[in-house]
């Protein structure tokens, strides 16, 4: 295991937009990761979620937070804001086409949850949230951003792993990071 007691790594982006997968890749690589295992996993995504269940009341409660130094943990985009001064947070970014992360939401909620918004107004408050994050995070002190696209990541792996390892710089097994990308379980395209 390789970890840094100096900084949080925040795996972040919208539901559905393969935050899961950057998590895969960044314990692959050998970065402790603070999950709890308490969503197991299911056809949605096979290999897990790799969340933890105290981050979800981050906007109340940050008292697990210190633990979380050395490790990655995934906080929703909407919660980001909520992450207390005091620490070095390394976020990561994750990008994907809005009408992906729709469609993959519809796919993953049918039949389990009352109808939302239209697809057009779920992507158009997506869209509006992350610009307000990106603006938020613009010379924020304690964090550093590292942004990456998910259809890039499953097109190259190898050059994701790279800018992770290089973004982090705590010598991450890229070989083995790159190996931890399934680009066949995409199951949502443009």
């Amino acid at each position: 295991m390789v970890a840094s007691d100096d900084f949080v790594v925040v795996v972040s982006g919208v539901p559905r937009s393969g935050t899961s997968l950057l998590m895969q890749m960044l314990a692959a690589g050998g970065l402790p990761v603070l999950v709890d295992r308490a969503r197991p996993p299911d056809a949605h995504n096979p290999r897990g979620y790799f969340e933890f269940e105290p981050v979800k009341a981050l906007a109340k409660n940050a008292d697990w937070l210190p633990q979380a130094v050395g490790h990655a943990v995934k906080v929703v985009h909407s919660l980001v804001p909520a992450l207390p001064e005091g620490f070095d947070y390394r976020l990561v970014l994750v990008r994907r086409e809005l009408a992906q992360v729709v469609a993959s939401q519809d796919a993953m909620l049918a039949g389990r949850a009352p109808p939302g918004p239209s697809a057009q107004r779920l992507a158009e408050i997506y869209a509006r949230q992350l610009a307000e994050l990106e603006r938020w995070l613009g010379g924020r002190p304690g964090f550093r951003v590292l942004t990456l696209d998910y259809g890039r990541v499953l097109e190259d792996p190898p050059r994701a792993a790279r800018a992770l390892d290089a973004f982090l710089g705590v010598g991450l097994d890229t070989k083995a990071m790159a190996a931890a990308v399934a680009p066949n379980l995409r199951h949502q395209r443009a």
